[in-house]
This record gives structure tokens, sequence and C-alpha cells, in this order.
């Protein structure tokens, strides 16, 4: 199965529809109450079409297959769309947070409440749908970019329901401070929002290594080949979007013959791809018995959660064939 497959931007599209239809709305209950919370909301829901189309043309170069130029494919295209989605996050929440300051300083009234907040509410209730959708194919996928977009919709949705409420208690007491008041409490929460999503990019640029809980899974595979006698030094992983890829060095007897390593290397290889998805694997044969094999332990980075066995103190014993079967 394909890593990216076209129809993935089906999703982008549908986010686009999404932002297109709640701008809309939202702007017709501003227009309509006159609202700096509900403007803020509109505010927000602007940047979601913009972060929409970045994710539709990100998710286009990250379907492209490898070439000479990026031989380990586009997949990182991913986290330049979630990371500019979370810089407009912040530029939104300053945005909002300079119109309610100036509204706080200078209040006015709102107007048809009642219509202006159900306008809203549809708009939230388109948006909670898309994004629950978007958050099912980006656990699917495992798609950085929708998993983005669905977090900065639900952080609307929650942003539009604080507005809703808020606005409402103004119609009902009639205390317009709290109109912009409530503004800088959406512009605060949607900066969290822009941080954690920024952050997220920035990390996946770095070369993250795999979750704990991906690097568990290769452990326990690998346990069984190291209780044998196998060894396995200069361990390393990253992501790049949705592709993880793993790179270590098989330390096996010295008398074993090429085809035998090669077929254990296959083995260990195949156990690790039903282990961890979209994983490419960069394997080295190395001699237990060439001193030259230990020089490169200190390449070894295995996250906090996979502690390789401490080589120099284990005994070697008789490795098995990959059948399974004893060697002596």
């Amino acid at each position: 199965m394909p890593l990216f497959r076209p129809g993935l931007t089906r999703f982008a599209w549908l986010s686009i529809a999404a932002a297109a239809v709640t701008i809309s709305l939202k702007m017709v209950a501003y227009l309509l109450t006159g609202s700096v919370g509900l403007l803020s909301d509109a505010i927000e829901s602007l940047v979601n079409m913009v972060g929409a189309v970045m994710a539709l043309s990100m998710l286009t170069v990250a379907a492209r297959p490898a070439d000479d130029e990026h031989a380990f494919g586009h997949g990182k295209a991913e986290y330049f769309s979630s990371g500019v989605e979370g810089a407009l996050i912040l530029v939104a929440a300053v945005s909002i947070a300079v119109a309610s300051v100036t509204r706080l300083l200078s209040p006015r009234p709102v107007e048809q409440v009642g219509i202006g907040l159900a306008v809203s509410a549809v708009a939230s209730l388109v948006n909670l749908g898309v994004a629950r959708l978007l958050r099912r194919a980006a656990t699917v996928h495992r798609s950085v970019t929708l998993d983005a977009n669905a977090s900065h919709l639900l952080t609307d949705v929650w942003t539009s329901a604080g507005v809703i409420a808020g606005v409402g208690a103004v119609g009902l007491t009639g205390w317009h401070p709290l109109d912009p008041i409530i503004a800088l409490a959406v512009a605060v929460n949607i900066l969290r929002t822009g941080v954690r999503i920024v952050g997220k990019s920035v990390l996946g640029l770095m070369d993250t290594a795999l979750p704990p809980e991906e690097m568990m899974a290769v452990r326990r595979m690998l346990d069984r080949y190291v209780e044998a006698g196998v060894q396995f030094h200069a361990f390393r992983t990253r992501q790049s979007g949705a592709r993880r890829f793993i790179s270590f060095h098989v330390l096996v007897p010295g008398g074993w013959t090429v085809q035998r390593g090669h077929a254990l290397l296959e083995e260990i290889e195949r156990g690790i791809r039903d282990t961890v998805p979209n994983v490419t694997l960069l394997t080295h044969l190395e001699s237990l018995d060439d001193q030259a094999s230990w020089d490169d332990v200190e390449l070894d980075r295995p996250p906090r959660d996979l502690q390789l066995p401490d080589v120099s103190r284990v005994r070697l014993r008789s490795a098995p064939d990959p059948d399974g079967s004893p060697h002596g």
C-alpha cells in the first residue's frame, strides 16, 4: 500500500470547503451583532482557510515518490504545512488580542444576539464534523498535516462555544466589557494551540526519534535474537512525516556464510516491518569476531526506553539459523 495516496488530498479540500462555509457564517454573525468576540471567531476561521490551502499543497508534495534529489521521499513537506499553520494561528492570536484591547477601551453594545449566536452555532457544528473526520484520517494515514488541521478546527470549536456562551451572557447582563474580555480569552487559547503545533513541526524537521511505544515494540521483537547471542549496535531512528527510518548493525559469528547472515537480516527486517508501519530499514552485517566491528558502538542513539545490551558483558551463545534451528 503506498504511503501517501492521492486521495488523501480530499481531506484538505474538505477542510477548505468547511473554512469557506464557516467564514461566511461567522462574518454574518459578526455583522449582525457587532461583537468583537464573534469577529475573533471569524478571524480564526480565516486562518483555517489559509492553513487548509497550505495543507493541500504540502500533501500534494508529500505524495510524490522518491527521486534523484530526494532519495528518501518528500514526506517532510508535511512539517512545513503544520509549521505554517501554527505560525498563522499565532498571528491570529495577536490580531484578536489587539482588536479586543481596542474594544475594551471603547466598549459598544452587541445587537441581534439571538440570531447572531444561532448562525455562529451552525458554523461550529460544521467545524466539529470536519475536525472529527480529519482526526480519524490523520490517525489512519499518520499525517501530521491532517492532525494539525484537525487540532486547529477542534480549537476553533471550543473557542466558538466559549464565544457563544460569553456573548450570550453579554446580551443577558448588558455588561459590554465582557465581550472583549471573551475575545482576549480566545486569543490566549489559540495561542497555546499555535505554540504546540509549531513545536511539533520543529521536532519533525529535527529528525526526532520514533515514539517510545514504537521503540518498545522494536525492542520486544529484537530481544529474542539478543538472547540467542546476536548483537546489535549503531542503532538510530528518525521520522519523516508518516515514514519511519531505522538503521542498525547486526553482529553475528564470524564463521557464518554471507547467505546465512543475509537470511537473518531479512528475517529481522521482516519482523520490524510487521511491528512498525511505514518503516524504511538500513541494516549492516558485521562479525562478532572482528575488533573493527566494535568501532561503531559510539553511533548508538537509542531512545531512553530502548536499552541496548552492554556488548562488553554479553557472553556469546550459539545463535540460531534463520529457520530457528541451532548450529554448532
